[in-house]
């Protein structure tokens, strides 16, 4: 079978949920990725973050396996062997008392909003349904309901109301707005990305999400950051929250947490929180099933061992440098921005070039990404992308960029 058939494949019997670059991914390693005719390409997309290691890393898969031969699923009517282990390892390596594992990043911001309800009914004395979290505008947490329902972008809200009750949302970056947000007594938590990647990877003011703990803190609200795609070494810091110095009181986790092997989050809290949902209250079938446990433990391990933080922190540097020479020969290239190795390139459209068509003409010279908000490409590599390798995807931006001139 060819490309073509494998498109048609998923044309004919799948949902048309999302709009996917022409290209049928067949196998990948490290920073690279074949397609089923066998076209090698560099992947600049990392599954939104997911692959933070590297494509079928060859320590998260061997672990993988030899934990699929063994035992896979107790569920959590049963204890298993390997949960407490997985426990310990990443309430330490986060320095938080206690995590609840789920599966994808979406039910991550589900148990965070579910927790902070729960803490505000119980420790901060609201009144019962009378809680409220605020949320930013332009936020992306996932497309569930609940989710949506805190959300700004048409694409995810037009057709699918009624929506949920008490949430707030505030513009991005505006400290004025979330004080006045805070006066609220209701208010039980603020949900933030520290930067917003799906919006378009939107950088706010140094010190904003520090402020912003300063306010939630002193109104006795909590701080929620969602680190499914900022966190895990992405911009240069194992957390986002770390470049201004701050610890969320409930942290979120997902993709890189399996380094892209399978559906792996944790929502992290300490005890005044965290045991406020007591059994029976809120749970999940697969959520800390052994494979999980033991995978993210070496997820985790492979970030820290081989300074991945770090290498996204240089690096980003230089290719942000490298897209701002880029910035001053195309015209139609109005912005760059970003942190580690999470950046986005803004595509002024004209009657010859739009986002869309630079990312399929990226994809013909070798480097796949995927726009967003029509007019942004977003650019974030495996972390374990070398020097050299980055400059090579350099060339073919620039490259690709100069057929649009």
């Amino acid at each position: 079978m060819k490309s073509q058939d494998y498109m048609a494949l998923e044309d004919k019997y799948g949902a048309h949920n999302y709009h996917p670059l022409g290209v049928v991914i067949a196998r990948g390693e490290g920073v690279w990725v074949w397609d089923v005719e066998e076209t090698k390409y560099m992947d600049f997309l990392s599954a939104y973050s997911a692959v933070n290691q590297g494509h079928c890393h060859r320590e998260i898969v061997d672990v993988m396996v030899e934990q699929a031969k063994v035992l896979t699923l107790t569920s959590r009517a049963f204890y298993n062997n390997v949960l407490g282990e997985y426990e310990k390892f990443i309430t330490e390596f986060f320095g938080y008392d206690k995590v609840l594992p789920m599966n994808t990043g979406v039910e991550g911001g589900e148990t965070a909003i579910k927790l902070a309800r729960k803490w505000g009914y119980t420790k901060k004395g609201i009144p019962e349904n009378k809680a409220k979290i605020v949320f930013a505008e332009g936020n992306f947490h996932g497309r569930t309901l609940a989710i949506i329902s805190a959300s700004t972008d048409p694409d995810c809200t037009v057709g699918f109301g009624p929506f949920m009750p008490g949430y707030e949302i505030i513009p991005f970056n505006d400290l004025t707005a979330l004080e006045k947000a805070l006066e609220d007594p209701n208010v039980a938590a603020f949900m933030v990305e520290p930067i917003q990647g799906e919006a378009g990877v939107y950088v706010p003011d140094e010190g904003y999400l520090k402020k912003a703990a300063e306010l939630c803190k002193a109104k006795n609200v909590l701080l929620i950051c969602d680190e499914v795609q900022t966190g895990l070494a992405r911009t240069g810091k194992m957390l986002c929250a770390d470049h201004d110095g701050v610890r969320p009181d409930v942290l979120i986790l997902g993709k890189a947490l399996s380094g892209g092997t399978m559906p792996v989050s944790a929502i992290l809290a300490d005890d005044e929180v965290m045991l406020c949902i007591k059994p029976g209250e809120h749970g999940s079938t697969f959520g800390g099933n052994p494979l999980a446990c033991k995978v993210a433990m070496k997820a985790l391990e492979i970030l820290k061992k081989e300074n991945l933080a770090e290498k996204a922190e240089k690096l980003g540097e230089k290719f942000r440098a490298e897209m701002l020479k880029l910035k001053e020969q195309f015209s139609f290239v109005s912005h760059v921005r970003g942190k580690g190795l999470l950046n986005a390139v803004v595509i002024e459209s004209r009657d010859n070039v739009n986002a869309w068509d630079v990312c399929v003409a990226l994809k013909e010279n070798g480097v796949l990404a995927k726009p967003t908000h029509d007019d942004i490409i977003r650019f974030a590599p495996p972390l374990v992308i070398t020097e050299d390798q980055l400059m090579w995807a350099v060339e073919r931006i620039a490259k690709t960029l100069a057929q649009f001139n």
